[in-house]
């Protein structure tokens, strides 16, 4: 179509959609070169149009050059500069929404490209974006700066003039830590106060109150994830690490998980593992024994980011300085882990694990570390099970049937007291089973496993469940696969107020069960059982994103939830887990069962009720009685 014709039809012309318009080449490029000069000088309405339909551009062609090269960075500078200083004109007509599609325009096009980035620094983008940063505007801005300013961190090239702005760094910092409360107070709050631009980038004009409130949990999440990405790229250069090892920041990044809406990034744990790496900042983590337990728990869950977890603790236990300070709490931890083969891509982590446990006990006798005894027994026990598995290559088949047969009855024994109320009776008699069998049998030894978790649940035992089912779904195979193990740390986690490691747990655990060929496992009719769907519904309320923000402001009413405030303390007292009756009465495997629902056995048993009721708990601390059996 000729400029001519374009023109013809439009009620602007000359203006940008007309430009692109043009057939011919040069003069194309010559008037977007005009258009792109021009545009920041002007006060015409309608500025916004060709805004929006270079963000849509830049988002659907990040890689391509030509907007590079006629001066796209210069112009989205320019305008970021005018809605910075000319409050009149940024409240005129639709011109508020520029600086935010401005900046997002600068962070997709310095995506991908280090040329590009190399450009956008050149064209002076970084002054307007801090300013954005600071909050010169609102969070909705604060948002797509932190975006392009991370993307500029990440070359070796640019991030030397994004670190020359030394105020970028504390910035992120506060940004971090207050992003969500930011969000929850000047947005989600409030419906009433919601600014209309606000509710119309995030929906787009088309969702209602419900949307946008799931929109900002959304956005709020990708403000703190883009926020650590940031302070990550300078956590890689140890001279910026005293910044940010402050005790009060390095104290929160266990929690900042970024929910589930951002589950391909790796929040505060990717930033500790950055962290760890260097020797400067493991003193200030090993510092801190509440990011210790955290890492632990990280360790042993469902988390995505699982691995980072067990790299921070093993560099934590390989720098003598910091050894000392944390062996105690991590390695339980890490034996719990060692049974592990591979973990998505990264291979032989368990033999990893061994080898710096050992290096911790020979350690002890230069004097470099002191291990407790406890400590010291355990690592022994595991080194001594690794023993067990070569000695047992070399011994005949048919007495390694023996071992695995005498393991079946001493299991089968453990199963009859479970039956008859006798649980710690039962708990022993799995931990003699497993000394029997071999180490090579890990179906079995999974059973075992995750049968004495459950006698440690009913015991009141939540870290005793938590490590012996950690064991149990490190020697299944998948890795973290196994739904009963899932099930009985989901709830042992909950006992311990862990919502987020619980929440991880109990999905995995639904997923899996979606997937089962076993009748009493699998969900019937697609249909989630209700045990699960009820500690699910629990824990995505603990570990609500904004429940800090609420419980500090106050509490919001959480969509759906009638009657129940999000981020205050809800009365969980008739709340129940699932007992094993409803997950199903029988697991059987290739050696035989595995534990029964504990409440059937209750009601058909009459030799039940001669037993100490007072041993046999509900996994949430409601006491069986004469009087409900």
């Amino acid at each position: 179509m000729s400029m001519d014709k374009a023109s013809a039809d439009c009620p602007y012309p000359g203006c940008f959609f007309c430009v692109m318009k043009e057939g011919n080449p040069s003069k194309r490029r010559a008037s977007i070169l005009k258009f792109f000069r021009e545009l920041p000088s002007q006060d015409d309405d309608g500025q916004v149009l060709p805004i929006s339909g270079l963000w849509n551009t830049a988002m659907a062609h990040p890689n391509d050059p030509e907007f590079i090269e006629l001066g796209i960075f210069e112009c989205m500078s320019a305008l970021i500069w005018k809605g910075l200083k000319n409050r009149r004109w940024l409240s005129h007509d639709q011109n508020i929404y520029i600086p935010y599609y401005a900046a997002h325009i600068i962070g997709s096009y310095t995506m991908n490209m280090e040329e590009f980035a190399d450009r956008a620094v050149r064209a002076g983008i970084i002054p307007p974006l801090v300013e954005l940063l600071r909050g010169r505007l609102t969070w909705v801005e604060q948002r797509v700066a932190v975006r392009a300013l991370g993307h500029l961190a990440t070359y070796a090239s640019t991030f030397p003039a994004v670190a020359s702005h030394g105020e970028i760094l504390e910035l992120s910092i506060q940004l971090a830590m207050s992003s969500l409360e930011i969000v929850y107070s000047h947005f989600y709050q409030y419906v009433d106060r919601r600014l209309s631009y606000h509710c119309d980038l995030l929906t787009r004009g088309m969702g209602g109150v419900e949307m946008e409130s799931r929109k900002a949990e959304e956005w709020a999440s990708q403000l703190q994830c883009w926020s650590l990405q940031l302070i990550n790229c300078f956590a890689f250069k140890p001279e910026f690490l005293p910044t940010i090892c402050k005790p009060e920041f390095l104290a929160k990044l266990p929690g900042m998980w970024g929910g589930l809406v951002n589950e391909n990034s790796p929040a505060g744990i990717g930033l500790l593992r950055t962290i760890c790496h260097h020797k400067l900042g493991r003193g200030p983590v090993a510092a801190c024994p509440g990011i210790i337990e955290a890492l632990c728990n990280i360790a042993r869950s469902s988390d995505d980011w699982q691995y980072m977890a067990i790299d921070c603790l093993l560099w934590l236990l390989q720098d003598p300085s910091t050894c000392h300070k944390v062996i105690e709490k991590a390695v339980p931890a890490l034996v719990d882990l060692a049974g592990i083969s591979s973990l998505g891509d990264h291979k032989k982590l368990g033999d990893s694990i061994v080898n710096v446990l050992q290096e911790c006990i020979e350690s002890q006798g230069t004097g470099r570390t002191q291990i407790n005894s406890h400590v010291k027994e355990e690592v022994e026990e595991l080194l001594n099970s690794k023993q067990r598995l070569k000695w047992e290559k070399n011994m005949p088949k048919e007495d390694l049937h023996i071992k695995q047969a005498a393991a079946l009855v001493v299991k089968l024994e453990g199963n009859s007291l479970f039956s008859s109320g006798n649980i710690s009776g039962a708990a022993a008699k799995y931990s003699e089973a497993l000394a029997l069998c071999p180490m090579r049998s890990k179906k079995e030894r999974v059973v075992l496993y995750s049968n004495r978790a459950q006698c440690h649940l009913l015991l009141q035992q939540p870290l005793a469940a938590i490590g012996d089912a950690t064991r149990a779904l490190c020697l299944h195979n998948p890795v973290n696969r196994h739904a009963k193990s899932l099930w009985r740390r989901a709830q042992a986690y909950d006992m311990l107020g862990l919502a987020k490691e619980s929440l991880l747990d109990a999905i995995l655990f639904i997923n899996e069960c979606s997937q089962s060929n076993d009748p009493d496992l699998s969900l019937r009719q697609n249909k989630v059982p209700d045990y699960a769907e009820r500690l699910v519904k629990k824990q995505m309320r603990a570990a609500w994103l904004f429940r800090e923000a609420a419980i500090k402001h106050g509490g919001v009413q959480c969509e759906g939830d009638a009657g129940d405030m999000c981020g205050q303390e809800t009365d969980d007292s008739e709340w129940e887990t699932a007992s094993e009756s409803e997950i199903g009465n029988e697991e059987r495997d290739e050696i035989g069962d595995d534990i029964c629902g504990w409440e059937n056995e209750v009601e058909r048993k009459d030799k039940y009720k001669k037993a100490s009721l007072k041993e046999v708990k509900h996994g949430y601390n409601v006491q069986l009685t004469e009087d409900n059996v």
